[in-house]
Order: C-alpha cells, then structure tokens, then sequence
C-alpha cells in the first residue's frame, strides 16, 4: 500500500488551460485551497500574467508556462520546471481543449476531426505521461474537465463528446493502473454553462436564443452553470475527501443527464 502523505507535505497543482474560463477559475479554488498553483496556456501570455499575479495574492506560489501540449519534450519540461518550483506535483488537473463548433458531424472532415483527437484525446495522455513518475511519488490525483454530453448528445454536438469521451475512457484506464501507486483519475463533465466555450458559442452565433430555451428546458435544475461549479466539483475529486474515488465521472449539469 502506498505511504500517506504527509501533513506537511507541499500541495502542488499543475493546470492545463489555466487562461480558459473553466481552468481560471479552477486554478484560484486551488489556490484558495493553499495549492501553489502552474498554470500552462497557448497564446494568452497577458491573461496568465494576470492569473498569476491573482494567486500570489492569495498567499501561494504560481507559475505560468506556454506550451503545446501534444509536444511531449516540452511538455515534460513544464512538469520538471513546475517541480523544481514547488518542490513536488501533487495534483493534475487537465482543462485545456480547443473551441468545439456546433456543427453536424457530417460537415466535419476527417482531418478535423483528427485535428480535434489530437488536440483533446492525445494532449491529455502525454500530460498524464509526463506527470506519472511525480505523481507516484506524490500519490497524487488526476482530475480531467471534459464534457456532460458523452452521456446525452445534442445534435450538432457530436464533435465535443466524439473526442473527449476517448479522454474519459483514458481516466478509466489509468484508474484501473494507477490505484497501486496510490494515483487516483477521476473526470468531470460540465453541462451547459454561462462562461467558458458556452460563452464563445453564443458569441458566435453557434447557439441560438432557440437553442438556449431548448437546452433550459432539459435542465431540472433550471438554470445553466458557471464555471465556479466545475471548479467546486473538480476540487473535490482531486482533494483528500474524495481519497477512496478513482476511475469516476461526475457531470456537473444541472440533471441535464438524467
């Protein structure tokens, strides 16, 4: 059995996509939390300026790297700089993903569509790979944002849940052999949100007013989300109260799945 942790053992998140609104508001529940906080980002050197200027506010360390997540040498350069930091990586936290058009799968080409496995499915794995050996010595947890709709599909959003439902089978996977280094996977799945890629979907036209009234009215909860409440729910799995969960999906959606 692995060794516990100890009390005073630093608690490091890494999070990818940390600019986005969903990783943005992750990363400050962390550091709310005392997690040291790096953040990785694409192009938004401005906003994870900003982000990390934010948590040292709030009394912990932060860092921000920009890297391409499918580039395994640089990507691994990220874990080494974060560790060399903060002294460890206790926790990994996957938020980043491109912005997913509303669009029949029909209209979606093959290269498209492998542009998007690549960028969700194959981004996820080589951060994960280059995480392990940290994690096993942390015994640490895996948390990865990905999506409500693998389990209920609205037309015209096929692509979202036709590639990030690979990443969670990959959580899975890792669940069933990582338990015995004591590494605990676990995924979350937000609904309709008010923030985030709902937000830029609706700025672009993707969603309609039809469209929105008709996602309301699936939602016994009646309301869409924000990106506070995946944060709240990825906190938990990736935190000590959730130290017996592995290999589970939590759909933060308002009961849209029911």
């Amino acid at each position: 059995m692995p060794a516990p942790i100890a009390a005073n053992s630093p608690r490091v998140a890494l999070v990818t996509g940390g600019t986005g609104g969903i990783g943005s508001a992750i990363a400050r529940q962390l550091a709310h939390l005392g997690y040291d906080v790096a953040i990785t980002y694409r192009t938004n050197a401005d906003v994870a300026a900003d982000l990390v200027g934010d948590l040292r506010l709030l009394g912990v360390g932060a860092a921000s790297f920009s890297t391409d997540l499918v580039d395994e040498g640089r990507v691994r350069n990220v874990v080494r700089q974060t560790i060399e930091r903060f002294g460890a990586l206790t926790t990994l936290v996957h938020a980043a993903g491109p912005h997913v058009p509303m669009k029949h799968l029909s209209r979606i080409s093959p290269a498209d569509y492998a542009q998007h496995v690549e960028q969700e499915a194959v981004a996820f794995f080589t951060v994960v790979q280059a995480s392990l050996s940290a994690l096993r010595e942390s015994s640490g947890s895996v948390v990865a944002v990905t999506t409500a709709a693998t389990e209920r599909y609205p037309v015209r959003d096929g692509l979202s849940p036709g590639t990030k439902g690979a990443i969670d089978q990959l959580v899975r996977g890792f669940a069933a052999e990582e338990g015995r280094f004591g590494v605990r996977f676990n995924a979350v799945g937000p609904g309709m949100l008010t923030d985030g890629m709902a937000q830029r979907l609706i700025s672009s036209a993707d969603l309609d007013q039809r469209a929105l009234d008709a996602a309301m009215s699936n939602i016994p909860l009646g309301r869409f989300g924000t990106a506070a409440d995946v944060a709240e729910a990825v906190c938990f799995l990736a935190g000590d109260g959730a130290a017996f969960i592995t290999g589970q999906k939590l759909n933060v959606d308002g009961g849209y799945t029911v």
